[in-house]
């Protein structure tokens, strides 16, 4: 291209962070006219979807959209203008100074993150690198030396950068945030000042510069023969791969049973190694034709098939539930503090929780990983509320705790259960229309319990900010807690639309249930004998719990006890202060024999001095 002597000095150059810049190149353009740019230039950006401006920025658009390199114009008389005395601009591109803002194309006045890359001079920012220019100088009708500038860009940041700052849309960070190889930059440069010499009447003044302080290296594979056969089932000859490869401009050396290949500039798709090898070979066999591949079976060994024993163990639990009429939604992992938050009720003290935080939220509703499993539910049956009444909902998924000093969290699986409205959904068969309380949401997982085989459940009264006052229970396993469930606190209820009906939850450590449920378990053959049926009525003190009442009455029953079934209890001042009456089925039955109605007296009679003995209780009478 051809060039004249210097009127106007040459910027220097300078890269402050070579790895979010790697490549800088500009060119200085003299007595260039600002005009309107012809027809034909014009048409072609509207109908990519582009307005014009002018001939300058025109010119700019059109070879980014040619080669897919954006690239920027600056008035040089403005950057000679805010040297000051220097002889010439120092062009830097650098990292912002704290509180540094600059003022943009779209005129909007913007604070800089700190890990924002700006172009700069000594008098300050002139332009977000790689997203958006400067307003102070930018192109205008007065121009007559245009500074044009193509640079490369580290992909990451500049999305950083465009979230941040909110510009999406900028069709450079558009392209940049997606990868744009260095080698483009000087190439761009050169084609948009030819096109400025012949549409702007400009002349270039100086050699192109060119700052390229760490070059990146193209990727070179060796591709075997044989794993091109492999991959693809078929035997393509060596000319034919060769052909195609270089027919996409990849340079190809031929080494006998294998080619050496060197990816072209633009295909960043292109890895090395392992990845490297297979991404040649879908470059082959999608040129090469897919359907004049033949069907064939696999001839690699087919590796050894291992049991996920955690999944197949999860998807037995969302089998049960979902057997149990309860309905599995999937939420976001993503969400905000002040999201989970909504689970204490006003004025309940916060717990100091630590979140596993996101650099680059997508969203200012997804800033943090979730802690609360319980809360996402909850948000889909806000959601869902107003479109039904009734709502059974669970899902299984992880929450994510940081641990001080390690650099991964723990990622803990949780269930979480709702229940909210009728019992049943109205139709046209008569239905249980009451509300669902409390001991709907305990017989439900009592049936989870039972059906996953796990011994030694008992359900302790216990507190929890989220839950109702006296309405809330902890779940055990023999020794091991394993959840809590109960009714949600009406304020808490408030906080998610939720107060029409009672709403009833529950939480449960995932991995302490899976724990807890054991490999195998006992069968019995059905009875060949009829069991011996009758009801007792038990009064007690009122603190004594009938969880109590019921593990002594199985343990004293021993083998003959089949069955124990609490199914009244029964308050009233004609029992006394404090006391009241428990109702238990109780079912004998032996394996040998048919038990008769004096050995279940005595096997009750034995239940009852039992419970008298250490639980001060008494058969009532009527």
């Amino acid at each position: 291209m051809p060039t004249r002597a210097a009127g106007q000095p040459m910027p220097l150059v300078q890269i402050a962070a070579p790895a979010l810049n790697p490549r800088f190149t500009a060119l200085l353009l003299e007595d260039v006219r600002v005009a309107p740019a012809p027809y034909w230039l014009q048409l072609r950006l509207r109908l990519a979807g582009m307005r014009s401006i002018s001939n300058i920025v025109d010119i700019t658009n059109y070879v980014m959209l040619e080669t897919g390199q954006p690239l920027h114009a600056f008035d040089y008389a403005v950057l000679r203008r805010r040297a000051g005395s220097r002889p010439a601009p120092v062009i830097t591109t650098r990292l912002p100074a704290p509180g540094e803002t600059i003022a943009t194309l779209d005129g909007a006045q913007r604070k800089l993150d700190d890990f924002t890359v700006l172009v700069a001079d000594s008098a300050g920012a002139l332009s977000i690198g790689g997203v958006m220019g400067g307003g102070e100088s930018e192109v205008s009708a007065a121009t007559a030396h245009v500074l044009l500038e193509a640079a490369s860009w580290n992909f990451t940041n500049i999305r950083r950068t465009v979230q941040a700052q909110q510009l999406h849309s900028s069709q450079a960070g558009y392209r940049f945030s997606r990868g744009v190889h260095p080698a483009m930059a000087p190439l761009a440069n050169l084609r948009a000042a030819a096109l400025m010499q012949q549409l702007a009447g400009g002349s270039i003044s100086t050699e192109l510069c060119d700052v390229y302080p760490q070059p990146v290296a193209a990727p070179v594979n060796r591709l075997p023969l044989a794993e091109v056969q492999r991959h693809l089932g078929m035997q393509i000859p060596k000319p034919e791969i060769m052909r195609i490869l270089r027919a996409l401009e990849f340079v190809v050396e031929d080494a006998g049973s294998e080619l050496v290949v060197t990816a072209p500039d633009h295909r960043l798709d292109i890895g090395e190694g392992a990845e490297g090898i297979a991404d040649l070979v879908e470059e082959v066999a999608r040129i090469y034709g897919y359907e004049r591949m033949p069907e064939t079976q696999i001839s690699d060994t087919t590796p050894p098939q291992r049991a996920n024993a955690a999944l197949e163990h999860e998807e037995r639990v969302r089998d049960l539930l979902a057997g149990l009429g309860m309905q599995e939604v999937i939420t976001y992992r993503l969400t905000a503090p002040e999201r989970e938050q909504r689970l204490l009720p006003p004025g309940a003290p916060q717990p100091a929780a630590d979140y596993v935080t996101l650099l680059n939220p997508v969203a200012a509703e997804r800033t943090v990983l979730r802690r609360a499993l319980l809360a996402c539910v909850l948000e889909v049956a806000e959601a869902n509320a107003r479109f039904q009444q009734r709502l059974a909902l669970f899902e299984i998924g992880p929450v994510f705790l940081p641990v001080a000093g390690a650099a991964l969290p723990i990622e803990q699986r949780r269930l979480a259960l709702v229940l909210r409205g009728p019992r049943a959904q109205a139709g046209w068969q008569a239905a249980d229309a009451g509300a669902q309380d409390f001991f709907d949401m305990k017989g439900l997982v009592e049936l989870l319990l039972e059906s996953l085989r796990i011994e030694g459940v008992r359900f302790e009264s216990a507190q929890h900010a989220a839950m109702h006052p006296g309405r809330c229970a902890q779940v055990w396993g023999a020794d091991v807690v394993l959840g809590t469930l109960g009714e949600l606190h009406p304020q808490v209820s408030a906080a998610y639309s939720l107060a029409e009906h009672a709403v009833l939850c529950a939480d449960f450590d995932l991995e302490a249930l899976l724990a807890a449920t054991p490999a195998r378990h006992a069968t019995a053959p059905v009875p060949r004998f009829p069991a011996v049926v009758e009801d007792i009525a038990l009064l007690v003190d009122e603190e004594i719990a009938a969880a109590r009442v019921q593990a002594l009455i199985v343990q004293t029953g021993g083998a003959q006890l089949a069955q124990v079934q609490l199914f009244d209890v029964f308050r009233s001042a004609q029992l006394g202060a404090g006391r009241k009456s428990l109702a238990y089925r109780l079912s004998y039955q032996s394996g040998e024999k048919t038990l008769t109605d004096a050995e279940a007296a005595k096997l009750r009679n034995k239940i009852v001095r039992r419970l008298q003995q250490e639980l001060g209780a008494t058969l009532r009478d009527k």
